[in-house]
């Protein structure tokens, strides 16, 4: 299913030394019409959920691994 998303952009934030909410906030502003976001963290970031609808995304979650979740964000 995510496989198939066209124009994705990767963040991978689990090498990130302290908070990555700069390094996502960032991305997806640089994030264009039709682009998707995949952001790749060690744990499911449930606070960032509300902050992302707050601000007119969509994000769907998928667990990949057991260290590993991809996020999905779009502009709603």
């Amino acid at each position: 299913m995510h496989s198939e998303r066209a124009n994705v952009r990767e963040l991978d934030v689990r090498d990130v030394d302290g908070e990555p909410f700069s390094h996502i906030m960032g991305a997806l502003s640089d994030l264009g019409a039709g682009e998707t976001l995949r952001l790749v963290n060690s744990f499911e970031p449930v606070p960032l959920y509300g902050v992302l609808e707050e601000r007119g995304y969509t994000h769907d979650s998928e667990r990949v691994g057991d260290d590993e979740w991809h996020v999905y964000v779009e502009r709603a």
